[in-house]
């Protein structure tokens, strides 16, 4: 009976044991750069991938119902075509920056370091989260003005569907409904030269009915919310860094202090 009350206690040293390393793991998981970086991570996704894929739509949409004339949209045709590398290239750069932010929160988080008792800090190290915490900013302005640039197509796509909206409602009063027309050419897309640049009426009201545009339509919306999620997610990595160079230069001073 002795014999069996001893293992007892020896299972239950074990058990609490393992139960404390658990904590003291999850303790030192940083959650402010995970969430950021799921976040990033989705939100770039979104921007990219349905990005890439209205932008396709509306080359479609611009060459067979406003311009016929290739030479009219040849200049759209290739910034588009520009913009899709860049898409490529952004989709990249984010999922190795996520990664680096994420490692760099697990190495310099409070709770890391009262894990690892001689962790120190060097000015090396100090430099690099500083690069992190001016990078980001840097970052952060410019998806600023990534998510204003996107929600662009959506205003535009959204004109012409209320228009084509208010056209089929049933309580609208339209004596000549061909004179109602969208012009994209006012919102220099094509040049005013392009032929026939506009669509009116029921031409217009085929348009919104095609599976392009109603594709097209959402997916900017939805590459519009994830620029919105990458902008967050930045805004989350911003307070993650700055909180990390702040201690790291705390624990610097710290040393100092302590070397006497």
């Amino acid at each position: 009976m002795e014999t069996t009350s001893e293992e007892n206690q020896e299972q239950s040293q074990e058990k609490k044991g393992c139960f404390e390393c658990c904590i003291k793991c999850l303790g030192g998981v940083p959650y402010a750069s995970l969430v950021a970086t799921i976040l990033c991570f989705s939100g770039v996704a979104l921007f990219c991938g349905c990005g890439h894929v209205a932008l396709t739509g509306t080359i479609s949409i611009l060459e067979n119902h406003f311009s016929k004339i290739t030479s009219d949209h040849a200049m759209l045709t290739d910034v588009i075509q520009l913009m899709q590398y860049v898409i490529y290239g952004i989709a990249s750069f984010f999922f190795l920056y996520g990664i680096i932010l994420l490692a760099e929160g697990f190495y310099t988080t409070s709770a890391v370091k009262e894990l690892h008792s001689e962790f120190k800090t060097t000015i090396c190290g100090r430099c690099i989260s500083g690069m992190f915490v001016f990078l980001t900013y840097i970052l952060g302005i410019a998806w600023l003005g990534v998510f204003g640039f996107s929600a662009v197509p959506v205003f535009l796509f959204y004109n012409m569907w209320s228009t084509c909206a208010a056209m089929r409602s049933p309580v609208s009063n339209f004596t000549n409904v061909d004179s109602i027309c969208v012009d994209v050419r006012q919102y220099g897309i094509i040049p005013w030269n392009a032929t026939p640049g506009k669509a009116c009426g029921s031409t217009l009201g085929d348009i919104c009915n095609t599976s392009e545009f109603y594709l097209s339509y959402h997916l900017y919306i939805v590459a519009c919310a994830g620029a919105g999620a990458t902008v967050i997610a930045l805004l989350i990595y911003m307070m993650a860094t700055t909180y990390n160079f702040a201690v790291l230069k705390f624990k610097s001073r710290e040393d100092c202090c302590t070397k006497f």
